[in-house]
């Protein structure tokens, strides 16, 4: 089995939910700066090029990072991170999705097509001037979320999910291309404080 790493959140979900875990799987690292994963032979193992990538010893290659963590959970049950029966998994499911589609997806799609252009406008079709829009419809969800956290420890209540790591993934990576997250949403501020203390952050 192998792991297929590169910089960015979508990678790090996925070493955050291993670490969570306590998993451990040998990785090689993509160079996506230089867009070694447009390229062959990573093309080979995912050919749409999108980072990771987890090989399996068949030779089948799980990829998008949902798909990836919920093989490891399926595979590695405990600690449970998406749920240990129906209605905890379609729980984390529920708010990982949301998480995914309305704030992940386009804060992501944001920085791209403004100050990430450089790099992918030549990689992947880019809208510059959708690029604030798509910021503020993140922002409009955050501010959303943030009001269905009150009075929780964690996404899913006083479960730590995949929900969690995927929201905290991304928000670490927003404030670092101009999409902070705004001090007034004082929940998920308390929030990102307790998930910031957690090992996993490391990885």
């Amino acid at each position: 089995m192998k792991f297929y790493n590169s910089v960015g959140p979508n990678p790090r979900v996925v070493r955050m939910f291993m670490a969570e875990k306590g998993i451990s799987i040998p990785s090689e690292d993509v160079n996506l700066m230089k867009g070694d994963n447009r390229r062959e032979p990573y093309l080979q193992k995912n050919s749409i090029g999108q980072m990771p990538a987890l090989e399996l010893d068949s030779g089948h290659c799980v990829t998008e990072i949902t798909a990836i963590c919920e093989y490891l959970e399926d595979t590695n049950p405990n600690p449970p991170l998406i749920g240990d029966n129906a209605e905890k998994k379609a729980e984390t499911r529920k708010w990982t999705r949301r998480i995914d589609l309305n704030i992940c997806e386009p804060m992501a799609a944001g920085f791209r097509y403004s100050q990430g252009l450089p790099l992918f406008k030549d990689r992947i079709p880019t809208i510059p001037e959708a690029a604030d829009g798509l910021k503020r419809v993140a922002q409009h969800y955050l501010k959303w979320l943030d009001g269905e956290m009150a009075g929780k420890e964690f996404v899913c209540g006083k479960r730590f999910t995949l929900a969690d790591v995927m929201l905290f993934c991304f928000l670490d990576f927003g404030a670092t291309v101009g999409q902070p997250l705004n001090p007034e949403f004082k929940n998920i501020a308390a929030w990102f404080g307790r998930v910031k203390e957690r090992p996993s952050t490391k990885a």
